[in-house]
Parts: C-alpha cells; sequence; structure tokens
C-alpha cells in the first residue's frame, strides 16, 4: 500500500526521526493533498502551510479555501497567507517563478522558526524528478544537474519522490481525496509542461515503464556523482589553498591523468557557483595563458594569473565591468544571470513587458557591450522621458535600498574603455529611451534578467 511504502521510504532515507515536527506545503493540488492525507495518518507531528501567490484569482482563492477545509478536518494547524507577487516582480526584477519560490521559502523558514517544525515537507514526485533532469539536459549542466530532485535539502525533505503521478492520482480516487487542478499545469508555456505533456508521454509509447527506468538511472547517476564528489575533495587538497581571502587553484598540478577540464568545472561549480557557460570561458583563457578577464558568480570573481585560477567574494564595491560578445547567450554578473535573444521585430506579440525584460533596438548597438555596477554621476534617459536623469537620482526617487543600489548594474553600449559609453538600460528596472523600439526597428534584441 502506498502508506506503507511511504513511511518506509521516509525511514530508510532518514528524512524525519520520532522526535521531528513537519509543516506541509500545500498547494490544493493532487500531489501535495494526497501527501497531507498520508502525513494525517502517520506518527509525525504536522502543521499545514498554503501560499497564495494572488496570480489566478478566483482559482487561486478557491484552492485557500481546500486546503484550509482539508487541514480542519485532519485537526492540523492551518497557515496561509497572501503574497504580493506581482509588486515583489517589480521591486527585484525577478521572474514569477523566481519571486514566488523565495517568498514561499523565506515565509515556511518564519513558520518553521516561530513554531517548532523541524522539516518541511515538499510534494515532489518521481515524475518531478524526471522532468528536473530533462530541463537541466535541455539548459546545459554537468553531471550534478542530471541527479533529479534531492530529497533532502537542509530542513527541506521531499517524502513523495518514491512515487509517479499515476499512482498518487489513483490513490486519491480510491481514497476520495479531494484536490484542485491548476490550470496553468495545461498550458505550454513553460518548459516543464513542454516536457510533461509532449516529450515523455512520446517515450512512454516507446517503452511503457520509462518513469520506472529513468528513476534507476537517476539513482545510479546520483551515486556516480557522489563518487566523483569525493574524488574531487582529495583533488581539491592538492590543488587549492588560500591566501588571506583569495582562492588560488593551481591547474597546473591537477594529475595529467585527470580530464583538466573537468576537474576544474567540479570545482569552480560546487566550491564557489560558477555556471558552465562561465566555467567555459575560464577554461579557455587558462588555455591561450591570457589574463585580464574577470568572471563571476553569484558570490565570486575569477581572473587567471600565470596559470593560477585566482577566486575572491564580490564586494560591495567590486566593478564587475564584463564585456559581453555579439554572439553571447548568457551573462553572469552579481547575483544575477543575463539571457540574450536576437529576434525580428515580427516576432514581437507587445512591448508590454515586466522591467526585468529589455526589448532594444538592435541596430543602435555597438558591439561588443559592456555590463558594469553604476557609477556616481552615470545618466541616461528613462524610457518615455525627454530629459536626462542622474542614476542616483532616479534610484533614489524610486525608493531602492541602499544594499540594492549597490547591486545596480547598467548596460553600456559598446566597449567601455574611458567611461564615456551611452547608457543602454538600467538592469532590471529602466530602458533607455533611446534604445527602444520604434516603428522603423526591424531587429531586436531581448534581454531577460534573472535573479539566482
Amino acid at each position: 500500500m502506498l502508506i506503507d511504502r511511504f513511511r518506509q521510504y521516509i525511514r530508510e532515507n532518514d528524512l524525519l526521526g520520532p522526535s521531528d515536527r513537519v509543516l506541509l506545503a500545500v498547494s490544493g493540488g493532487v500531489d501535495s493533498m494526497t501527501m497531507l492525507s498520508l502525513f494525517a495518518r502517520s506518527e509525525w507531528p504536522a502543521g499545514v502551510a498554503h501560499c497564495n501567490f494572488q496570480l489566478r484569482g478566483e482559482e487561486g482563492e478557491e484552492d485557500t479555501q481546500l486546503v484550509e477545509a482539508e487541514a480542519k478536518r485532519y485537526n492540523l494547524p492551518c497557515y496561509s497567507k497572501n503574497f504580493d507577487t506581482l509588486g515583489e516582480m517589480e521591486r527585484t526584477g525577478e521572474s514569477v517563478q523566481m519571486a514566488a519560490r523565495r517568498l514561499r521559502y523565506d515565509w515556511f523558514s518564519e513558520l518553521c522558526n516561530e513554531h517548532g517544525y523541524t522539516a518541511i515537507a515538499i510534494a515532489h514526485q518521481a515524475d518531478d524528478s524526471v522532468e528536473t533532469f530533462f530541463i537541466n539536459l535541455f539548459r546545459g549542466t554537468g553531471l550534478r544537474g542530471l541527479t533529479g530532485i534531492n530529497p533532502v535539502n537542509g530542513r527541506v525533505i521531499r517524502p513523495m519522490l518514491f512515487t509517479t503521478r499515476h499512482e498518487i492520482s489513483d490513490y486519491a480516487l480510491a481514497n476520495n481525496i479531494a484536490y484542485r487542478e491548476d490550470s496553468s499545469n495545461r498550458s505550454t508555456k513553460y518548459l516543464r509542461n513542454k516536457i510533461r505533456l509532449g516529450l515523455i508521454p512520446r517515450l512512454r509509447e516507446i517503452n511503457p515503464r520509462f518513469t520506472e527506468q529513468m528513476r534507476r538511472n537517476v539513482d545510479r547517476l546520483t551515486q556516480t556523482q557522489g563518487f566523483i564528489d569525493t574524488a574531487i575533495g582529495q583533488i581539491r587538497s592538492q590543488v587549492e589553498h588560500k591566501e588571506g581571502s583569495t582562492t588560488i587553484i593551481e591547474a597546473g598540478l591537477i594529475d595529467p591523468a585527470y580530464p583538466a577540464d573537468f576537474v576544474i568545472y567540479e570545482l569552480l561549480s560546487s566550491g564557489f557557483g560558477f555556471k558552465g557557460d562561465v566555467i567555459d570561458g575560464i577554461t579557455a583563457t587558462l588555455e591561450k595563458q591570457s589574463s585580464g578577464r574577470r568572471f563571476y558568480s553569484r558570490d565570486h570573481v575569477a581572473w587567471i594569473d600565470r596559470g593560477r585560477i585566482l577566486i575572491e567574494p564580490i564586494g560591495q564595491q567590486d566593478s564587475c565591468e564584463i564585456g559581453i560578445p555579439k554572439n553571447a547567450q548568457r551573462i553572469y554578473a552579481g547575483n544575477s544571470v543575463y539571457f540574450f535573444q536576437r529576434l525580428d521585430i515580427d516576432e514581437i506579440e507587445s512591448l508590454s513587458v515586466p522591467e526585468n525584460i529589455a526589448l532594444l533596438d538592435a541596430d543602435r548597438l555597438t558591439w561588443p557591450l559592456s555590463l558594469r555596477r553604476w557609477r556616481e554621476g552615470d545618466r541616461f534617459t528613462p524610457l518615455g522621458m525627454t530629459g536626462s536623469k542622474k542614476i542616483s537620482d532616479y534610484l533614489t526617487d524610486i525608493k531602492v535600498s541602499m544594499p540594492e543600489k549597490g547591486r545596480q548594474f547598467v548596460l553600456i553600449n559598446g566597449p567601455e574603455t574611458d567611461g564615456s559609453g551611452e547608457i543602454v538600460w538600467l538592469a532590471g528596472r529602466r530602458l533607455d529611451d533611446g534604445f527602444k523600439i520604434t516603428p522603423q526597428t526591424e531587429n531586436v534584441l531581448k534581454i531577460t534578467k534573472e535573479i539566482i
């Protein structure tokens, strides 16, 4: 029975101990409502947390009503909260998924601290893990990104990974579990839904046991990554050391028997958060024995010096000047990633886009572009205005906090060598009016900023 497998999975993977109290993240969908039912029949004390991101109008309100009613029926404490998700997106420049994720996990942590919960249970199941495998595969990843969803991440646990969406639906039907279907799950606007609704059904036509086989594959990949982590730890102790706040990787000391590019990828990604495209740039610079360029992850900056990779935490005042070549697809700067997409004007459906997206007249641009932190004295002409304005004044006018000001970037037209380049975009906030799309525009550069 599903309840027996549920308890066994929790115990075998040490997800919960006898003294743990668990906060259940319940959306109202079949996965989380089934998880709620299973915990209500198990021995661990639980509470229910439900988020309404106010993106789906009446549907969201009905989800809240259902979750609260079911928690009351099981005699479990229930905490509900409405979030101004769109307002948060405007404030931070995050995508809707990023903003919603941060809001809910911050609130879950608050509830745990306030009410003494020791774990947060999320209802991801085996099909979600398989979908994550393909999402990461299509976006580009190392082996770590192909290990699916981990059952434990800090105090977040995923006790439903042992079962499939089909098994959960059968259980819900057999046990009269009420749930609601999110209409957005049927939209192919999102990559996960394209994989779920388009790719995976075709793969199941080829192999009806596809999900079970993929689960075994992911388990083997996870074991392989664990073996690699152990080996990389030993290599790290041999080639990496610190001098003050600077971490130095002596690339020349990597044993020639090991693939150097792979070892460097593992050292930089797992230790310092660098991503694939950036690491490719670091290894290419290392091979050319050139220097001067800086490479950024969310929290660190790296550069090459005489065959060594030097890494430091990003300081608040780090200049962080990055050249952007014409063929760039993804650039990391500060705590954000910038995606670049070239479009014909006919592909633009609307000029009304969130502030984290810039639609630029590509023919006005001079390559390579530059991305850097703003400086005192920087000016631009905010979209829709005729006169220029100091960036410092603009940020003050829109009530940007001091820490956020320190993280603010500007996009510069052309390579900036003397500080005189035109500002194209106050990144994530406002486009310069001189680079907007006009009736004469033929080619468009779309830039999307996402906080990581």
